[in-house]
């Protein structure tokens, strides 16, 4: 009879301790990994799907990673727009688990794609409720399968949305697993107030910059850019960084000469040759880099706030 408490009794342990451990969670990029990391703090570390020094546009996922999808009780993931591609494998590999599109999440700010390879004659509202669409554009969202009417999926970049993301990320962790609630929660408090000294930080050094005139790789910072008052001069490639035509690049040329733009950033996930074809000739001094993924910041918890001080840096660069 004894046996059988002891027995029964080991059977209860066993079923605590399963229940009593943290769901698994797995995030697609590494600033939304961050961001999850922080929340989840000591609690538990979420998997990182798509390494930060690759290109999330176009990526085959390892065996590693699909496993990680597999076993995932929690997917936290930009959005369709962003990676499309990545749908079909949540659907597949991760159908049992609570997918989160942070993308969709209440409050979120967003933004409509800008139009043309320069800014200036191309701004739009974010609505992006226009009459006309040339052949680049909807040949950009057809790239995209954009189901966002348009939206650039870059949201991250807004420090803003980064606090309304910690937030939720904090209430579905938390209904997921109710034991560590409490963690959650202060974690997540901890984390906006971070995030709240780190926007004044930033705007403070980006007005000591004046406004600076530079050209980026692809059209990936205008969330950074609306958010602090300061704005690129254009883009070479579209917003999925495929190669510019040669319209594009004559008139990104153009753009450089009369501007008097002498600063341009490339991205390491891309072909930095490509660049320097395309200003070769041209009054540019300054080819620096400037990535919205962070591909040199270590991933983990701190990467976030690196990577917002990171594209300080890089602007700082521009004299």
């Amino acid at each position: 009879m004894r046996r059988s408490i002891v027995a029964c009794a080991a059977l209860l342990g066993l079923s605590l301790n399963a229940h009593a451990a943290p769901p698994s969670v797995a995030v697609d990029i590494a600033p939304l990994h961050s961001l999850v990391s922080q929340v989840m703090g000591s609690v538990a570390e979420p998997t990182l799907i798509i390494p930060a020094e690759s290109s999330p546009h176009h990526y085959t996922l390892r065996p590693s990673q699909a496993k990680a999808l597999a076993s995932a009780d929690v997917v936290f993931w930009i959005g369709e727009g962003f990676t499309p591609w990545l749908e079909k494998s949540l659907d597949n590999l991760a159908s049992s688990a609570q997918k989160v599109e942070v993308l969709e999440i209440e409050g979120t700010t967003t933004h409509g794609y800008r139009e043309g390879a320069t800014f200036e004659k191309h701004e739009h509202d974010d609505e992006h409720e226009e009459e006309g669409h040339d052949d680049e554009k909807e040949h950009k969202k057809d790239e995209h399968h954009d189901e966002h009417d348009g939206n650039d999926p870059h949201a991250w970049l807004d420090p803003e949305n980064a606090k309304i993301w910690v937030k939720h990320i904090s209430d579905v962790l938390s209904k997921q697993d109710p034991e560590n609630a409490a963690a959650y929660s202060s974690n997540a408090t901890a984390t906006i107030a971070s995030l709240d000294a780190m926007i004044v930080s930033t705007r403070t050094q980006i007005e000591a910059l004046g406004q600076p005139k530079f050209i980026v790789f692809h059209d990936a910072y205008q969330y950074f850019e609306k958010r602090f008052g300061i704005s690129a001069a254009g883009s070479i490639s579209l917003g999925d960084a495929e190669d510019p035509s040669p319209a594009r690049v004559k008139e990104i040329q153009e753009t450089v000469k009369k501007l008097g733009v002498n600063c341009i950033f490339t991205e390491p996930q891309y072909n930095a040759g490509l660049v320097k074809n395309v200003f070769a000739g041209t009054s540019i001094s300054t080819i620096g880099v400037m990535d919205p993924l962070g591909a040199s910041i270590s991933t983990g918890s701190g990467h976030y706030q690196a990577l917002i001080q990171a594209m300080i840096n890089s602007i700082s660069q521009c004299k």
